[in-house]
C-alpha cells in the first residue's frame, strides 16, 4: 500500500472536497489513487501550499504537488500494453480532471496556472521515468489545458498550451492516434477547421481504417453543409460528409450514430433508395430505437407512400409514443385523407401535449372533417371560451353549427366574430351562412359590397389572394343562384387577377354551363379551352367528361387513355370508369375498377373504389352484391354519410328494411345537414314508410336545395298521389319530365321517363273522373 505522505507534508490543512462523478462516465473515485485520496477514500487536498499564493515559492509549490501527482498517475498505468489506446486515453482523462478540480481551487485561490518556471512539456523526465509515462503525463496536461479553454472561451493561452502538449505527446508515442484526434477536435473547437481536416487527414493516411479521424471529418463537413430546410444546401460539403459517414459505417457497421446521420444525409440527396437502405440496416442494428422507424416514414412520405409512412410511424408509436412521432402520425393520417384515423391519433396527442390549444384546434379541424361534428363542437366550444377574441375560432364554430343546422347558434358565433373584427373573411363567412339559410341573393349583396368597397387599382399579394377568394365564393353563389352570365364574368375575373389560374378557371365556366344544362355552350367553351391550354391535364380531363356528358363515349374513353401515364393513375382510371358507367358498360367498368383499385394505397381510397363498385351493382340491380359493397364501405368508415344515404335510399327505394333505412339516412343528414339530396332520401323513405306529410315536408326542403331535379319531382308527385292531391301530383310529374328531357344524354333515361309518362297520364285520367 502506497502511503500518501511520500508526496510531501500536506499536513493538518488537509480539506474534503466532492468531485464531479462524470469522468467519461466513472466516478472519479473508481480510478482516483492514493495520493488523490484522504483514508476515507475521498479525494483530498494538502495544506501548506493554501497558506500564501501570491508569492513564488507558494506558486512552485503549488506546480510541484501537480507535478508529483501526475508523477504517481503515470507510475500506475500497466505497462504490459493491458490497455487498449482507448483505455489509456479514459484513464488519462480521468486524471486530468481530477487534477483540473486541484488546478481550480488553485485559480479561484488566486494562483497563476502553471507558471513557466513550474511544470512544462516533458518536465517529468528529471525523476527519469520511461518515454511512455512522459507521453501519458503531456496528454493529460495538453487535456485539461483543452478543457480550460472550453470553459473559459477558448482563451488564447490555454488553447496554445493544449496544442503544444498534443504535439508533444503525438512526438512521445507517435502510435497512440488517439492524441492527434483530441488535437484534432480542439482544432474544431477553437473553428481552426483547415488545421483540424488537415489532422484528421494525416490520422487517416497513417490508418485509414481508423473510425476516430473519419468522424471528425464528417462532422466538420457535416456543419458545414447549409440548412436544407431552406433550400441552400452546399452540394461540396454534402457529397464530403456522405463519404466519410458511408466510410464509418463501412468500418463500423453497427455504429448507430453514424448509421441514422448517413440515412439523413441521402435524403438531403434525395437518394431515396440509399436512405431506406441505410435506415434498414439501423433498424437492424437498433431493433429497439425510433430512428430507424420514423427515418423509414419519412422517406416513404418523400415518395408519396402514405400507407408505408403510416405503417412505419405507427410502428414507432406503439414502441414509444412520444408527442413529436405521435403529432407527426396525425399529420400523416390527415395528409392520406384519413380523418378518422387522425382525429384519433391527435386525441391520443392530448395528454401527451399537456391539452396544448394547438393540438386540440388541429383535433377540432379533423373531427369536422371526420364527419364527428359533436366532437367538433366540444374542443371547439372549449377554445372559443379559452381565447374568445380569437376570430379564426369564432368562424369555425359558425362554420360547425351551420352544418349542423343550428343557424341561431351559428349566428351567435358569427356575431361574436364581428364583434372582435369584422374583417373580409368574416363577411365572406356571414354570406355562406345566408345563402344555407337559403338567403342566397342577400349573400350575394354581402359579397358584391364586400368586392367593391375593397376594389384598388393594384394589390399587393396578400390582397389579391383575398380577393380571388372572394371572387371564386362570389362566382360559385352566383351559379347556385342560377344567374350564369354573372358567375361567367366573376370566373373570369380570377385569370385577371391570376393568369397561371386560367386552366382551371376555364373548368369552372365549363362545369358551370354544363350544370345549366347548356351542353352546346358548354362543348365550345371546352374545345375552345383545349386549344388554348392543349397539355394542360385539367383541360383535358373536362374535355373528356363533355364528351361523355353527350353521349360520346368511345371518344371520351379515347382521350382519357391519351394522358400521360393513363395506365398506373387512379384519377384517371376512376374517370374511365365513370365514363363507362354513363355507358352502361359495366363488365368494363368492373375492371378499370379493379386496376384502379390496384392503384390506391390508403384506405380512404380503397372505399372510393367500393363504393363505386356498389353504385355499379345497383344500377345492374344487383342489389345484394351492391348492399354488401355500401356495408363494407360502412365497416371500413362507420361516418361515410355518401354510403349511409346511397343504402338507405336504396334499401327504401325497394321498400325492405325501412326502418333501417330510415336510421341511416336520417344519420346521414346528422352528418350533413342540408343535403338535397339526402333529404330527398329521407323524404322517400318516410313516403315507403306511409309518413305523407313529414315524406311531403322533406321533398319540398329538397327542392329548395337541389331546384329542378327530375327524381325529386317524380318522389313528391307520388306523396301528393297518395294523399290525393291529383293537381299537386299531375304539376309535380309534368315538372319531371320537363327536366329529364332538358337532361344530357348521357343522364336521360327511356325507360324512366316512359315510366314517369304513364303515370302522369293516368293522374291526369284519375282527375277527370275517367277510368
Amino acid at each position: 500500500m502506497r502511503d500518501s505522505t511520500a508526496l510531501g507534508d500536506w499536513g493538518s490543512g488537509r480539506a474534503n472536497i466532492e468531485v464531479p462523478v462524470d469522468l467519461d462516465g466513472v466516478a472519479i473515485d473508481d480510478f482516483a489513487l492514493k495520493p488523490f485520496c484522504n483514508m476515507q477514500g475521498e479525494a483530498a487536498l494538502a495544506g501548506p501550499c493554501r497558506a500564501d499564493y501570491s508569492n513564488k515559492r507558494s506558486e512552485m509549490c503549488f506546480n510541484r504537488r501537480y507535478t508529483l501527482m501526475m508523477t504517481e498517475a503515470v507510475s500506475w498505468l500497466p505497462r504490459s500494453g493491458s490497455l487498449g489506446s482507448r483505455g489509456r486515453r479514459n484513464r488519462m482523462i480521468a486524471y486530468a480532471r481530477a487534477a483540473l478540480v486541484v488546478v481550480g481551487l488553485g485559480v479561484f485561490g488566486g494562483v497563476p496556472l502553471f507558471s513557466q518556471q513550474g511544470v512544462a512539456a516533458g518536465a517529468i523526465s528529471a525523476g527519469k521515468p520511461d518515454k511512455k509515462a512522459d507521453a501519458y503525463y503531456t496528454f493529460a496536461m495538453a487535456h485539461l489545458y483543452g478543457e480550460l479553454a472550453s470553459a473559459y472561451g477558448n482563451r488564447g493561452e490555454y488553447v496554445n498550451k493544449a496544442i503544444d502538449f498534443y504535439k508533444d505527446a503525438m512526438k512521445l508515442d507517435p502510435d497512440a492516434s488517439y492524441i492527434g484526434e483530441e488535437l484534432a477536435e480542439l482544432y474544431v473547437q477553437t473553428q481552426q477547421l483547415e488545421r483540424a481536416t488537415a489532422q484528421a487527414n494525416e490520422l487517416i493516411k497513417v490508418n485509414p481504417n481508423n473510425a476516430g479521424p473519419h468522424k471528425i471529418l464528417a462532422r466538420i463537413y457535416a456543419r458545414q453543409i447549409g440548412d436544407p430546410d431552406q433550400g441552400k444546401v452546399d452540394q461540396a460539403m454534402l457529397k464530403s460528409a456522405t463519404a466519410e459517414y458511408a466510410k464509418i459505417v463501412e468500418i463500423d457497421p453497427k455504429d448507430v450514430e453514424s448509421l441514422s446521420m448517413l440515412a439523413r444525409l441521402y435524403r438531403i440527396s434525395h437518394d431515396d433508395a440509399a436512405a431506406e437502405k441505410a435506415y434498414r440496416q439501423l433498424l437492424v442494428a437498433d431493433p429497439n430505437g425510433d430512428d430507424a422507424l420514423t427515418g423509414l416514414a419519412a422517406v416513404f412520405a418523400d415518395r408519396g407512400d402514405m400507407a408505408s409512412a403510416i405503417d412505419m410511424l405507427k410502428q414507432a408509436v406503439d414502441r414509444n409514443p412520444d408527442p413529436r412521432t405521435v403529432t407527426t402520425l396525425a399529420e400523416f393520417y390527415e395528409q392520406n385523407k384519413d380523418y378518422n384515423n387522425a382525429a384519433d391519433t391527435w386525441l391520443k396527442a392530448l395528454p401527451l401535449t399537456n391539452d396544448n390549444a394547438q393540438v386540440r384546434r388541429h383535433l377540432a379541424a379533423t373531427l369536422m372533417a371526420a364527419n364527428r361534428p359533436d366532437e367538433a363542437l366540444k374542443f371547439l366550444q372549449e377554445l372559443s371560451q379559452e381565447d374568445p377574441k380569437n376570430v379564426e375560432l369564432q368562424l369555425q364554430l359558425v362554420e360547425l353549427l351551420e352544418r349542423k343546422g343550428d343557424f341561431v347558434g351559428a349566428h351567435a358565433a358569427l356575431a361574436r366574430a364581428q364583434a372582435v373584427s369584422n374583417t373580409p373573411q368574416v363577411r365572406m363567412a356571414e354570406a355562406v351562412l345566408l345563402e344555407a339559410e337559403g338567403n342566397g341573393p342577400k349573400g350575394i349583396s354581402v359579397l358584391e359590397g364586400l368586392m367593391a368597397e375593397t376594389k384598388k387599382s393594384q394589390y399587393s399579394d396578400p390582397e389579391r389572394g383575398l380577393r380571388i377568394q372572394v371572387v371564386e365564393l362570389l362566382a360559385r353563389m352566383q351559379r347556385g343562384a342560377n344567374r350564369i352570365p354573372e358567375a361567367v364574368a366573376s370566373f373570369r375575373m380570377i385569370s385577371e387577377l391570376n393568369p397561371p389560374a386560367a386552366p382551371r378557371v376555364e373548368v369552372e365556366i365549363i362545369e358551370t354551363l354544363m350544370a345549366t344544362r347548356d351542353f352546346k355552350g358548354a362543348r365550345a367553351a371546352a374545345d375552345a379551352a383545349l386549344k388554348k391550354f392543349p397539355e394542360e391535364r385539367v383541360i383535358r380531363l373536362e374535355h373528356a367528361s363533355v364528351l361523355a356528358n353527350t353521349g360520346q363515349y368511345d371518344a371520351a374513353i379515347a382521350e382519357l387513355k391519351a394522358l400521360p401515364n393513363a395506365a398506373k393513375d387512379r384519377d384517371t382510371q376512376i374517370q374511365i370508369a365513370q365514363v363507362q358507367d354513363k355507358a352502361k358498360r359495366f363488365g368494363d367498368q368492373a375492371k378499370t375498377l379493379e386496376l384502379a383499385e390496384s392503384l390506391s394505397n390508403s384506405a380512404p381510397e380503397k372505399q372510393v373504389i367500393e363504393f363505386m363498385r356498389g353504385a355499379m351493382y345497383e344500377r345492374q340491380k344487383n342489389f345484394e352484391a351492391a348492399e354488401t359493397a355500401f356495408r363494407k364501405v360502412l365497416t371500413l368508415d362507420p361516418t361515410n354519410a355518401g354510403a349511409m344515404n346511397y343504402l338507405g335510399y336504396m334499401l327504401a327505394d325497394r321498400g325492405v328494411k325501412l326502418d333501417e333505412a330510415h336510421k341511416l339516412i336520417s344519420r346521414a343528414l346528422e352528418l350533413d345537414p342540408g343535403n338535397g339530396a339526402y333529404l330527398d332520401s329521407l323524404g322517400w323513405a318516410l313516403f315507403r314508410l306511409n309518413r305523407l306529410d313529414e315524406a311531403a315536408a322533406e321533398l319540398n326542403k329538397a327542392l329548395l336545395k337541389v331546384g329542378k331535379d327530375p327524381t325529386v319531382h317524380d318522389h313528391l308527385a307520388e306523396v301528393y298521389s297518395k294523399q290525393g292531391k291529383m293537381k299537386e301530383a299531375i304539376q309535380q310529374w309534368e315538372a319531371s319530365i320537363s327536366e329529364m328531357k332538358a337532361a344530357s344524354p348521357a343522364e336521360l333515361d327511356q325507360d324512366e321517363l316512359a315510366k314517369i309518362n304513364k303515370k302522369l297520364e293516368a293522374a291526369k285520367l284519375k282527375s277527370s273522373g275517367k277510368k
